[in-house]
């Protein structure tokens, strides 16, 4: 052994003892051990800052931005309500199905990926179910790499693997070979996780009950008196409302009825959008009105309109365009001693006051000719961007409470087909090699901006740079074990050992030894080293070059020890609140499982 390669093996060792201490930043550890293999002359400037262009760091970064871009559309809030759904109040039903549905999803695009994407939609469950960031954040990494044993695209080891056998003039992998394996291997890792497990995560604090949290919508409105007033109301052709603007009729002074939002049709389904003074109202529009009884009653006969239901589900539409906030009078603004009328309130600041509570109480009768003082609480509603600009006008004003459902509204809900589209098109691209991965993501990262789901602002903020350091930091530590032998040098002389013992025997080294070096080095980089030993080595001994092939597919994707051994670990440390030792406890165990079941399947499927 070259003292190269013992000089990063001894780096090796210190960034391990490091990761396991946790008293230093895992990025930082990374950016240690990449100076240290610079400066001890084992790899050049070059190689030392590689990872940072890298395709999977690159990668990684863009595909936060489409995670982003799913969430601000509502993709992610849907698919987050409908793991709600079925998984119900049970936190172990959730779990099982969300390594389920990760699993499947990821047989057909990068499981790096769909961890990016997954994480705000676990956040987003976690806060409204009370349900603990950390027994959910590993699981889902878990399934994230279960999904590579699932088809020959799912992850790049697969490839790697399926190329050693092309190359050695052997069958390669048929599309759906590894999708027996996986679905095992899922169904004992969900087993494992909910007996075994989640007992084993730690619990972040504030788990096992719901986090202390605003008020709802509704509860926000209930000291106004509003819970029944509330009326969803068609336009007939006949109405005298067709053809006028809202500010014309003054509907609120000579009917004293509020109307504030207002529902038509569009490209993509119904949009709906807050009705303000230049609203101009056509035959067959749906209007949302505020009002007490008598009035509506009057109103809706006068003016021809059919009354329609509001279902939780249309709930849900309007609250993502039409928000409710309490707003105090601050003591300078230029409102006070004015009425709502004579201060053009809606023309000017696009929001409907629904009513105003002074020194406690809600007043009664018109709002708009009372004149307004300091300490006056407004309930104004109108579109999100609207209220969110009040916040800015302190002035004026003084935002005291948003409702709850604030924190799921997608601003940009409209533009989900387009983001469907742009994810469909990258899968596709991914799924059937039409372009690299990493230019396939990078694409569709710039398409979600260039149609609006996203800003360049956003874009930058919701990269985890953390996460990328890591992992870029880290890859150097792959190219100095390559160059300086040290992986190989390991490989063979494992191999060379337990040749003797049989098929099995060398089947069990082989998973132990792709699942160790892949602990340091990438699962792609450890299936080039391996792969090829492997095949060698089944072909010496007359036995199944697949099975042991596939043996170590398997074990490259079952990187569940470090956070550091994949990518996949890497994004979960953060949001879930890990240590490092937290992965060696989970992540032993369930290698083993892996180890076994690929030990009894593999045999059966591709005998011996």
């Amino acid at each position: 052994m070259t003292g190269e390669a013992i000089y990063t093996l001894a780096v090796l060792g210190i960034a391990v003892v490091l990761f396991a201490s946790d008293r230093i930043r895992l990025d930082v550890v990374a950016l240690l051990v990449l100076l240290a293999l610079f400066l001890g002359g084992v790899i050049t400037l070059e190689e030392a800052l590689a990872g940072f262009s890298d395709p999977v760091v690159l990668m990684i970064a863009a595909l936060f931005v489409v995670g982003e871009a799913l969430a601000t559309t509502g993709i992610a809030f849907s698919l987050g309500d409908w793991l709600m759904r079925v998984g119900g109040a049970s936190q172990t039903r959730l779990l099982a199905l969300l390594m389920a549905t990760v699993a499947g999803i990821g047989a057909f695009m990068s499981s790096t990926g769909i961890v990016a994407i997954f994480i705000p939609i676990v956040l987003r469950i976690c806060r409204k179910t009370g349900f603990s960031r950390s027994r959910l954040m590993m699981p889902l990494a878990f399934g994230a790499l279960i999904s590579g044993m699932m088809t020959l695209i799912a992850t790049p080891p697969n490839l790697v693997v399926n190329a050693e056998l092309r190359r050695a003039g052997l069958e390669p992998f048929g599309f759906f070979d590894f999708t027996p394996i996986g679905v095992a291997v899922l169904v004992v890792g969900i087993a494992f996780m909910l007996a075994v497990g989640m007992r084993l995560l730690p619990q972040d604090a504030g788990s096992g009950q719901r986090r202390a949290k605003g008020r709802s919508l509704a509860e926000l409105a209930a000291p106004y008196g509003l819970a029944d007033r509330v009326y969803r109301l068609r336009i007939a052709s006949g109405s005298a409302l067709v053809g006028q603007t809202l500010g014309a009729l003054k509907l609120r002074t000579l009917f004293g009825v509020n109307v504030v939002g207002l529902e038509r049709q569009g490209r993509f389904g119904r949009e709906i959008t807050p009705a303000l003074p230049h609203t101009r109202f056509r035959d067959g529009d749906i209007i949302y009105m505020v009002a007490t009884r008598e009035p509506a009653v009057h109103f809706i006969e006068k003016q021809s309109l059919e009354p329609l239901p509001i279902d939780d589900s249309l709930r849900r539409d309007v609250w993502q365009e039409l928000g409710i906030a309490e707003v105090l009078i601050a003591p300078d603004s230029k409102l006070i001693g004015r009425t709502l009328e004579q201060a053009a309130f809606r023309s000017r600041y696009h929001v409907s006051v629904l009513g105003i509570q002074r020194k406690g109480k809600p007043i009664a009768g018109s709002l708009v000719s009372e004149p307004l003082q300091f300490g006056d609480v407004l309930l104004v509603s109108g579109a999100w961007k609207d209220i969110g600009a009040l916040q800015a006008d302190r002035s004026e004003f003084l935002v005291l409470n948003l409702p709850e459902e604030v924190k799921d509204v997608a601003p940009a809900r409209r533009r989900a087909p387009l983001a469907i589209a742009i994810m469909v098109a990258m899968i596709v691209a991914m799924t059937f090699d039409l372009v690299p991965n990493v230019v396939a993501v990078m694409v569709a990262a710039l398409a979600m901006v260039a149609v609006r789901t996203v800003s360049m602002d956003d874009a930058y903020r919701v990269i985890n740079w953390p996460s990328l350091i890591l992992i870029a930091g880290m890859l150097p530590l792959a190219t100095a074990l390559g160059n300086t032998g040290a992986t190989a040098l390991i490989a063979d002389g494992l191999v060379g050992s337990i040749g003797g013992f049989g098929p099995y025997a060398m089947m069990a080294g082989l998973f132990v030894i792709t699942a160790v070096v892949g602990l340091f080095v990438s699962n792609t980089a450890t299936a080039v080293l391996i792969a090829p030993i492997a095949i060698a080595a089944a072909l010496d001994m007359g036995v199944s070059p697949h099975a042991f092939a596939m043996t170590v597919a398997v074990a490259a994707s079952a990187a569940f020890m470090t956070p550091v051994s994949t990518p996949v670990n890497t994004l979960v440390v953060a949001p879930g609140n890990y240590r490092f030792v937290d992965f060696a406890k989970v992540g032993v165990p369930m290698t083993i499982l892996v180890a076994v079941v690929a030990l009894i399947l593999l045999p059966l499927l591709f005998p011996l």
